[in-house]
C-alpha cells in the first residue's frame, strides 16, 4: 500500500498524508461525492473530478499488485523465481510490462519450439546461442533421428533455430526495445479496396506517425476496418529494426553461433514479435481513442445536465411527426402534465388553419409561455407553423428546438409506462421534450446517458469503462447541484450520494404513503434507509418547507450546531437567514476573523467557508448563474444562409475537431477546430462548452450534403 500511496501521490502532485487520508475515506465506504464536499479537510480539498481520478488510479494499481503477486506465485511454483526476476516485476509499471515478464514462464499450446523441444533439440540450441561454433554442421549430424522426424542436418539447424526464435520472443527487454521503437518510428497505414464515396475517403490512402496520430482518427480507422471498407497496419523499417534486435542479441551473447541466431532472430521478428507488437500498438492507441472519446462524452454530458433551468414557465412540447401528427403536452411551472392532444400540420394535405386554432386554444387555455419542438422527424415544418403563429399572436411567446435523444428511449422504458400508464409512446415524448427545457437535470437522468447523442464515437469504445464514467458524470452533476426530497423522482433519487434504487423508490413511496417530508431528519424514517446511507445523502438532499432553513441549504445535518454556533457568535438567528437579511455577513466575519471562529467552533476552514457561502444564498441552485437557453421567435432555412453573415447560436455538441452549432436552421453548424480562436487552439473545449450560446460567421453553405461550416475568427 505504501507504493501506491506514494505513485498516486507522484501521479496527482498531492501530498502523501491526504493520499493516505482519502484512500482510508474510500475504504471506509464513503461516497465521492460526500468525501469530495464534506471531507474537505481530509482530502486537502481535492475536487469531484480528481478524486475519480485518484480512486480509478487507485484500482488499477491495486489490480497491478495483485497481478504482481500472482505472478510471482506462479512462477515460484515451477521453481524458477530468481532475485532478478523478482526485481523485475516489483519495478513493472503496467500490465503489459508484467505479462513480457511472465511470457517465458507461461503454459504455452504446442509450437514450432516445443515439438523442437520434443525432438530433443534444446542441446543443440543452447549451443548455437552460447558457443560459436566453426564447423555446426558436423555437430547439428549427431541429433539426426528419422524417427522423430530429424532426417536432416537442416531439418535439426531448423529445429534448434525455432527454439532460440521463441526464446528471443519471449525475452522482455528485446519485445520493449521494439515497442517503443515501433511507438517512434512506425506509422499507421490505410488503404481501401475499393475506394466508393464514403465518410472514410480521406483514409483511402492515408499515413500518419503512431507518435501523432489524433484519439479520434483511431476510433474512425478502427470502425473503417470493422466496417471492411479500410485495411489497417503498422509500417516499420523492419531492416532497421530487426539490425537492432541483433545487435542486443550480440551484446548479451557474445559467443553465439552469429549466422544462425540472426537467422532465428529475423524469423522471431516477423513471426512472432511483429504481430504481437502490433496488436499490442493497436489495442493501446484504441485505449488512447476510448480514454479520450469518454473525456469528451463525459464533459459534454456534464455541460448539458447543468444548463440552467427555464423556472415557472409553462411550456407546450411537441414531438413532430407527418402521418400521425404533431403530439402535444403541456405541463405547468412543475412540471405537472395539464393537457395532451394531437395536431396535424407538418403535411400539404393538413388543415393548418384549424391546426393553428388547436393551438391558439392550448395556448391560451393554461397560458403557454415557451414551446419545445423536438428535433426529430417534421420538425423543420413543425417550427414553420409555430414561428409564423409566434409572429401573429399579440403574446409573449417564444419557442426552442429541443434535442430529442434518448427520448424514445426513455418513452418506450418501464418507467416513462409507470410514470405515465395512459399515454402512448409520443405523448410520453412530447413530455419529456416539454420538461427538458425546464429542467434538463431532472428529465434526463431518466435516460441512459449513452442515448443522449453529445459525444463522439461512443459506440465503438468500452461501455463498461463509458458507462462507469458517465454514471459518475451525472452523480457529480445530481449532487453539485442538489435535489428537492418532496418532488424528485426515484430517478433522480438514485442518484444522491449513498442512495441505491431500492432505497430511491422506497422514498418516493413514503412520500406517497405519508406525505410530504417536512425534515431531513424524517428520512431515517424510510424503510431501508439507516444512519450511513443518511449520513451520505442528508447533505445533498433539500426540504424547501422546512421550519429548519438549513434543511434547504448544501450545510450538512453533522454541521448544524457549528451553524448555530456561527450565527449567534455573528448575532444572526436561523429567521434572518430565512428571510436573506444577512447583509452584513462578511463585514462581522472579518471582524472576528475567520481562523478565530474557526478554532471557536471546532470546524476547518473549508468547511466553515462553505457554510457561509450557503447562508448567503440558502436554497440556491448553481445552474441559476449560468446564461439562459437562447429562445426564439422567428426562424431562418439553410437557403437563406449567405456567406459571412454572422449570427448567434448554441453549442450542440464538442468533439476533437470542433463544436456543432445550433443557429436555428434545423442543421447544426461545424466549427472546425482551426476556426475557433485566432490563437492556437489545443482542444475545442478549451474555448466551448455545451450550451455556451456564441457569435458564429458562416464560412460555407453546402446544400446539397446539408453541411454548413461557421467560424469563431474575427467576430466583432
Amino acid at each position: 500500500m505504501t507504493d501506491i500511496t506514494k505513485t498516486l501521490a507522484d501521479e496527482l502532485g498531492i501530498d502523501i498524508n491526504k493520499v493516505n487520508s482519502t484512500i482510508k475515506l474510500i475504504d471506509e465506504g464513503n461516497t465521492i461525492p460526500f468525501i469530495a464536499r464534506y471531507r474537505k479537510e481530509v482530502t486537502g480539498g481535492l475536487d469531484d473530478a480528481t478524486l475519480r481520478d485518484l480512486y480509478t488510479r487507485l484500482e488499477y494499481l491495486r489490480g497491478l499488485q495483485s497481478r504482481r503477486e500472482e505472478i510471482t506465485r506462479l512462477i515460484d511454483e515451477q521453481d524458477k523465481l530468481t532475485e532478478d526476476i523478482i526485481s523485475k516485476i516489483q519495478k513493472a509499471q503496467t500490465m503489459t510490462e508484467l505479462d513480457d515478464i511472465y511470457r517465458p514462464f507461461r503454459p504455452k499450446r504446442r509450437t514450432r519450439a516445443t515439438i523442437a523441444k520434443e525432438k530433443g533439440l534444446k542441446p543443440l540450441a543452447n549451443m548455437l546461442i552460447t558457443t560459436d561454433i566453426d564447423d555446426i554442421k558436423s555437430i547439428a549430424s549427431e541429433f539426426l533421428n528419422p524417427d522423430k522426424d530429424i532426417k536432416t542436418i537442416d531439418d535439426a539447424l531448423q529445429g534448434a533455430m525455432d527454439i532460440i526464435a521463441e526464446l528471443i520472443s519471449d525475452n522482455a527487454d528485446y519485445r520493449k526495445v521494439i515497442r517503443d521503437f515501433t511507438y517512434k518510428k512506425g506509422s499507421i497505414l490505410t488503404s481501401a479496396d475499393e475506394e466508393e464515396v464514403s465518410v472514410y475517403d480521406m483514409y483511402y490512402e492515408y499515413s500518419e506517425p503512431i507518435s501523432q496520430i489524433a484519439p479520434h482518427r483511431i476510433l474512425a480507422i478502427n470502425r473503417g476496418e470493422s466496417e471492411k471498407v479500410l485495411s489497417v497496419k503498422i509500417d516499420i523499417d523492419e531492416e532497421s529494426i530487426v539490425n537492432l534486435l541483433i545487435s542486443k542479441i550480440d551484446r548479451e551473447y557474445k559467443k553465439c553461433t552469429k549466422e544462425y541466431v540472426h537467422m532465428a532472430a529475423q524469423d522471431a521478428y516477423k513471426r512472432l514479435i511483429a504481430p504481437s507488437i502490433e496488436r499490442e500498438i493497436r489495442n493501446d492507441l484504441t485505449e488512447i481513442g476510448e480514454t479520450q472519446a469518454i473525456e469528451v462524452f463525459g464533459e459534454n454530458l456534464k455541460n448539458l445536465l447543468l444548463q440552467p433551468p427555464l423556472r415557472d414557465r409553462v411550456v407546450m412540447g411537441i414531438d413532430p411527426g407527418y402521418r400521425t401528427g404533431n403530439k402535444i403536452a403541456i405541463v405547468d411551472r412543475t412540471g405537472r402534465v395539464l393537457d395532451t392532444g394531437v395536431v396535424y400540420m407538418t403535411l400539404p394535405n393538413h388543415n393548418l388553419d384549424r391546426s393553428k386554432r388547436e393551438l391558439i386554444h392550448f395556448i391560451d387555455k393554461h397560458a403557454v409561455d415557451v414551446i419545445a419542438i423536438g428535433n426529430g422527424t417534421g420538425s423543420k415544418e413543425t417550427e414553420i407553423v409555430i414561428a409564423e403563429l409566434i409572429s401573429k399572436l399579440d403574446k409573449d411567446l417564444s419557442y426552442m428546438v429541443i434535442s430529442e435523444a434518448g427520448a424514445s428511449v426513455y418513452s418506450a422504458s418501464r418507467l416513462a409506462s409507470e410514470e405515465f400508464p395512459d399515454f402512448d409512446v409520443a405523448l410520453r415524448s412530447a413530455v419529456s421534450i416539454a420538461r427538458r427545457l425546464q429542467d434538463p437535470l431532472a428529465e434526463l437522468v431518466k435516460i441512459d446517458p449513452k442515448s443522449i447523442g453529445v459525444g463522439q464515437y461512443q459506440h465503438d469504445v468500452n461501455q463498461k469503462k463509458l458507462e462507469e464514467t458517465l454514471k459518475g458524470v451525472v452523480e457529480s452533476c445530481v449532487n453539485s447541484v442538489g435535489i428537492d426530497l418532496n418532488t424528485a423522482s426515484p430517478s433522480l433519487l438514485s442518484y444522491i450520494a449513498g442512495i441505491t434504487q431500492r432505497v430511491a423508490k422506497n422514498i418516493v413511496s413514503h412520500r406517497e404513503s405519508i406525505g410530504e417530508f417536512r425534515s431531513r431528519k424524517e428520512l431515517l424514517k424510510v424503510k431501508g434507509l439507516g444512519p450511513k446511507t443518511f449520513k451520505q445523502s442528508a447533505g445533498f438532499l433539500r426540504v424547501v418547507n422546512s421550519e429548519n432553513i438549513l434543511d434547504n441549504t448544501g450545510v450538512h445535518p453533522e454541521s448544524y450546531d457549528a451553524t448555530n454556533g456561527l450565527l449567534e457568535s455573528l448575532g444572526y438567528t436561523l429567521k434572518e437567514v430565512k428571510t436573506n437579511k444577512l447583509t452584513d455577513l462578511g463585514t462581522r466575519i472579518s471582524d472576528i476573523g475567520i481562523d478565530i471562529l474557526s478554532n471557536k467552533l471546532s470546524i476547518g476552514v473549508p468547511t466553515l467557508t462553505d457554510i457561509i457561502e450557503e447562508l448567503k444564498k440558502p436554497g440556491r441552485d448553481p445552474r441559476d448563474e449560468l446564461p439562459k437557453p437562447m429562445l426564439r421567435t422567428d426562424i431562418m432555412g439553410l437557403e437563406d444562409l449567405k456567406q459571412d453573415m454572422i449570427l448567434r447560436g448554441t453549442v450542440r455538441n464538442v468533439v476533437d475537431f470542433g463544436a456543432f452549432i445550433d443557429i436555428g436552421v434545423n442543421q447544426d453548424g461545424l466549427v472546425h477546430i482551426s476556426q475557433l480562436s485566432n490563437s492556437f487552439v489545443k482542444h475545442p473545449m478549451d474555448v466551448v462548452k455545451v450550451g455556451d450560446v456564441i457569435n458564429v460567421k458562416v464560412l460555407d453553405v453546402d446544400k446539397d450534403r446539408g453541411r454548413i461550416s461557421l467560424s469563431m475568427k474575427d467576430i466583432e
